[in-house]
């Protein structure tokens, strides 16, 4: 016979007062953030000031009647801007792949029917229908209940399911968590049983909807390389604006009736002075780290986090689904004075003792199980039992006895063919089971020894007991049965197997793991010690927490590693507490409770699997495949790419002395202008992508997991970064320059002289890509380093260089003349020779400071 509770005494709504409440309360769902469309990331892209100058020159062509140089200039504008909104779309398109792609449905009845609607349109006063899988879609208290079973991880961070009741109390506490609450929270997942409940609460109402409020409330601060970018970027931006007015000025001064001309000048030196390279190629570089971790199952959701990830001094880490896999598993049996450990190994064997333990939890479990615990004994007899005659297929389920708030146990009856009596499986609670048996007291003594030695190792303790029956009307109370107590089974929620070795590399890194939960006490130290984490035994909980003044809290927050029994709340003020005392935090999690700490953190990592969507969309990072060694492979990414924009930043500052000085001195010397903006667009053509995908693509160096976090305060404009940079920039000016004055002196035209200097400037240019690629290691002894992207930039360059130099179109386009090989050799010498000096100063070991340290 099956139990199912009875529908034909509940109403629920008609449909005119659904559509009434719909209308006036809104859908049942919670807000998420509004996708930027394509015209809002084309603005962003092109409110750039370098790409504002390149217009403006473009114009300054279209009137001068140059109809080929604009469409050059606007030819660059398009290229850059369509590589950008690219990159932007691939991002964001990957995070609404994540998202479900409709509501959950919704079992209600109306008008006395029961029909299955979208979860959006549930309205307060529906009457839910909630059964074994179903996930709750709003807030909602229990009319009736039968054998119900709540999984609300998501809210609690408690692996374990609890267990609801329809009895109404008026001392209940309403918030999620614990057994026997006649309330369900939308969200949460019923494992086992059914029941019928009214709706209280939807959308921004719900305990979900309190938990958005409070994300709300968090502001998401810069980074720190946004800040700092931010700043280079407006100061240099002054400078070179200024410049450019003196230049127009100074030159229409001294060319009148040349102004246009000297626009063009202006905005010449503008765009070589501008670091419109910051923005746009940390935003590629950046894009393209997320790319690249994409393919190791990382989302980004905010580029400039992966950077920030790897200078994380703290890693805060949720215990459920996170450290563990969030399903259970089996791991001792206890029959009579025996134990049993399992292990993962094929090869071992059960003894026969235990063979009935297995066989009575089994036949107390449901045939086609969705509760973890029993899937997990499901699993247990299907590996050892399979062959023997403990599985009974052909028996018929008569009656089930249903766990209550009196006895914390259930009981399953079954009869097999050919037999008369009845045979009664029985498990739940150790004391629940134990009562049903009628223990002696030694008996109990000694078994409680049992589970306590079985619960101090962090393992959830079931007991299983037996009984037949052999009349025709079965009694109306399981404590009618003559049971037998079988044994007990432990289950465990097991730790990732990744999880260890990504710990140990934290502490490698210098970063400091952090466990804070929802979960007990002791099950937290349980897993620490399993995981490697430091002090276990230290542990403070949420109660401690609630009565702890900030002063007390500042002062325990450097030595405690474990926080447990945490609600949400506290895991926020754990967040700004680590980040009061100078810690960069990382947090990772998967619940909806997590969500405020996820986005008050520096780095926030949701979980993409079996996390919730308020916790991707609050998190800066999404692990796809849950793998919570990702984050390790994350955070040694963050730190390849903090140390290869410095390289690239240097490289930056190098290359932009000389092109500006080639600039600038023409025009207060009153020399022939060489360079047009033609010629600095194609410059930056090469430079960007040049800059971006090389440095991108640079290999970490040998001690980048093995170093200290650097400093919360280490600027990423390092002053002797920036020195080594222009310094550099000023030899390869120099040599440039002795290349103008050479050709010049020897009478050659301003357009053999034009080519000449714009040769040696690219070939330079080139050098300073390599020689920038490691500040401790040789251009020589870094070839060998891979970078797949340095042969086809160094070659595409090379190839763009003689197509500028030798078909005849671009030569005039670009005013340039024909050279002779010689000289070509010449401007090769002299560019390769700009950066001899750098290379040698290498090989004294001024720059090891293993930074950039390949030993």
């Amino acid at each position: 016979m099956n139990n199912s509770i009875p529908q034909e005494e509940f109403v629920g709504l008609s449909d005119a007062e659904a559509a009434a409440r719909l209308a006036s309360d809104g859908y049942n769902e919670l807000p998420s953030s509004s996708r930027r469309n394509l015209f809002i990331l084309a603005f962003g892209v092109v409110r750039e000031p370098m790409f504002l100058l390149l217009v403006a020159c473009g114009a300054v062509y279209l009137v001068l009647g140059d109809l080929y140089e604009a469409l050059m200039l606007l030819g660059f504008v398009f290229f850059v801007m369509a590589l950008t909104l690219y990159q932007e779309r691939k991002t964001e398109h990957a995070l609404e792949v994540l998202k479900d792609l409709s509501s959950p449905r919704a079992s209600v009845i109306r008008d006395r029917a029961q029909r299955r609607i979208a979860g959006r349109e549930v309205v307060k006063g529906d009457l839910l229908v909630v059964g074994e899988g179903d996930r709750v879609p709003a807030d909602a208290q229990l009319l009736s209940a039968l054998n119900l079973m709540v999984d609300e991880s998501l809210l609690t961070g408690e692996s374990v399911p609890v267990r609801k009741s329809d009895e109404e109390s008026a001392a209940v506490d309403v918030r999620p968590g614990g057994d026997d609450l006649p309330f369900l929270w939308s969200g949460t997942l019923v494992v086992q049983g059914q029941g019928i409940a009214r709706v209280t609460a939807i959308g921004n109402g719900t305990e979900l909807g309190k938990i958005g409020k409070v994300i709300k409330g968090v502001a998401q601060e810069e980074t720190r390389l946004e800040k700092e970018t931010g700043r280079w970027v407006q100061n240099l931006a002054i400078v070179g604006i200024s410049l450019c007015i003196v230049v127009i000025l100074f030159y229409s001064f001294t060319h009148r009736g040349e102004w246009l001309e000297g626009v063009l000048a202006g905005i010449t030196l503008a765009m070589a002075t501008l670091p419109e390279e910051l923005p746009v190629v940390l935003t590629i570089f950046l894009a393209m780290g997320a790319w690249r971790i994409s393919k190791k199952q990382v989302l980004t959701r905010r580029m400039p986090a992966i950077e920030t990830l790897g200078s994380a001094t703290v890693l805060c880490v949720d215990k459920t689904g996170t450290l563990t896999m969030n399903r259970m598993t089996v791991d001792a049996l206890i029959a009579g004075e025996k134990r049993i450990d399992i292990t993962s190994s094929e090869e071992q064997e059960m003894p026969e003792d235990f063979h009935e333990l297995v066989e009575f939890s089994i036949l107390a479990s449901q045939l086609d199980p969705f509760d973890p615990m029993e899937k997990a004994i499901r699993l247990i007899g299907d590996r050892y039992l399979k062959e023997s005659e403990h599985l009974h297929g052909d028996w018929n389920l008569v009656h089930e006895y249903p766990l209550s708030r009196e006895l914390l146990s259930l009981s399953r009856v079954w009869k097999s063919e050919g037999r008369e009596k009845y045979i009664i499986a029985a498990k739940g609670a150790p004391e629940a089971v134990m009562d049903l048996c009628h223990l002696d007291a030694l008996t109990i003594q000694q078994l409680s020894l049992r589970i306590n030695e079985l619960a101090d190792t962090g393992l959830r303790v079931l007991g299983v007991a037996r009984a037949y029956f052999v009349h025709s009307e079965l009694p109306e109370k399981q404590h009618d049965f003559v049971f037998e107590f079988l044994g007990l089974i432990g289950l465990a929620d097991p730790v990732r197997p990744t999880v260890p070795a990504a710990i140990a590399e934290c502490y490698a890194a210098g970063i400091r793991v952090v466990m804070i939960t929802g979960d007990y006490p002791g099950t937290a130290t349980t897993i620490a010690r399993q995981i490697g984490l430091k002090e276990p035994e230290m542990v403070l909980t949420g109660s401690e927490l609630e009565g702890m003044a900030e002063t007390e809290l500042q002062e325990r927050i450097g030595s405690v590693n474990i926080f447990a029994r945490v609600v949400p709340e506290q895991k926020l003020r754990l967040v700004k507490a680590l980040q009061m005392h100078g810690e960069i935090v990382a947090m990772t999690g998967d619940g909806v409770n997590d969500a405020p700490a996820l986005k008050a953190a520096n780095i926030g990592i949701a979980m993409g699997g079996r996390g919730s969507d308020v916790a991707r969309e609050s998190a800066s990072m999404v692990l796809l495949d849950d793998d919570f060694s990702s984050i390790v492979e994350a955070i040694r990414l963050g730190r390849r790419i903090f140390d290869n924009i410095r390289k690239a930043i240097a490289y930056i500052f190098a290359i932009h002395v000389p092109i500006a000085g080639m600039l600038l001195l023409p025009v207060l010397f009153q020399w022939p202008l060489l360079f047009l903006p033609a010629h600095i667009a194609f410059l930056e053509l090469i430079i960007d992508p040049a800059c971006s995908i090389v440095f991108e693509g640079e290999q970490e160096e040998r001690d980048v997991m093995t170093r200290t976090p650097r400093r919360a305060d280490e600027p990423l404009f390092s002053r002797s970064m920036i020195a080594a940079g222009v310094m550099q920039g000023v030899v390869v000016l120099g040599v440039v320059m002795g290349i103008f004055w050479f050709f010049h002196n020897r009478g050659a035209g301003i357009a053999e002289v034009r080519t000449l200097t714009f040769t040696t400037l690219m070939i330079a240019n080139l050098c300073l890509i390599l020689t920038n690629r490691s500040w401790s290691t040789t251009i020589r002894a870094s070839l060998f380093f891979p970078n797949s992207a340095l042969i086809p930039v160094i070659a595409g360059a090379m190839l763009f260089l003689g197509i500028v130099l030798y078909v005849p179109f671009f030569v005039t386009l670009f005013r340039f003349s024909a050279i002779r090989f010689t000289d070509l050799l010449l401007c090769l010498a002299a560019g390769f020779g700009s950066v001899l000096w750098f290379e040698l100063l290498k090989l004294t070991g001024v720059f090891r400071s293993g930074r950039y340290s390949r030993q």
